[in-house]
C-alpha cells in the first residue's frame, strides 16, 4: 500500500477508534452520574445546566476526551508508515478542534474548558505516540 494512503487510513482509523472510546466513556459517565430530568442530547438544555454541576460530572467528559485522543493517537502511530509522529499529533489536533467546538456548543465552567483544552488533546496524543513507540520497540 502506498505510504500516503496508509497514513490517511491510519489517521482515519485512529479518529474512528478514538471516537468510539470517547463515546463509550461518555456513556459510562452518564450511567454513573446521571443528570436527573435532563435530555443529554439537547445541547441548549445541557449548556444551561453545565455551569451548575458539581466536579464529579466533569470527570468522565475529561476522561473521554483524554482516553479517546490517547487511543486514537496510539492507533494512528501504530498503523502509519512514514511520519508516524505527525499522524499521532494529527489525531490530537482533530480531537482538539472537536473539543473547542464542544466547549463552544456546551458552555461549561471555565476551569473545565481550560483543563480540557490544555490537557486532554495534544498532551494525550503525545503520550499515545510514546506508548506506541515503546510497544513497537519490543
Amino acid at each position: 500500500m502506498h505510504s500516503i494512503l496508509k497514513n490517511i487510513l491510519a489517521i482515519l482509523l485512529g479518529f474512528i477508534i478514538g471516537s468510539i472510546v470517547n463515546m463509550l466513556v461518555i456513556n459510562m459517565g452518564h450511567s454513573i452520574f446521571p443528570i436527573a430530568g435532563i435530555d443529554i442530547n439537547n445541547l441548549e438544555v445541557l449548556s444551561k445546566i453545565m455551569p451548575t454541576l458539581d466536579f464529579n460530572y466533569f470527570i468522565f467528559p475529561f476522561l473521554a476526551h483524554a482516553l479517546g485522543t490517547l487511543v486514537g493517537a496510539f492507533v494512528a502511530y501504530s498503523i502509519s508508515d512514514i511520519n508516524k509522529t505527525t499522524s499521532a499529533l494529527a489525531i490530537g489536533i482533530i480531537f482538539l478542534l472537536g473539543g473547542i467546538t464542544a466547549n463552544y456548543l456546551i458552555t461549561g465552567p471555565i476551569w473545565f474548558t481550560i483543563t480540557d483544552l490544555l490537557l486532554a488533546y495534544i498532551p494525550m496524543a503525545w503520550i499515545g505516540k510514546k506508548i506506541a513507540q515503546s510497544v513497537s520497540k519490543k
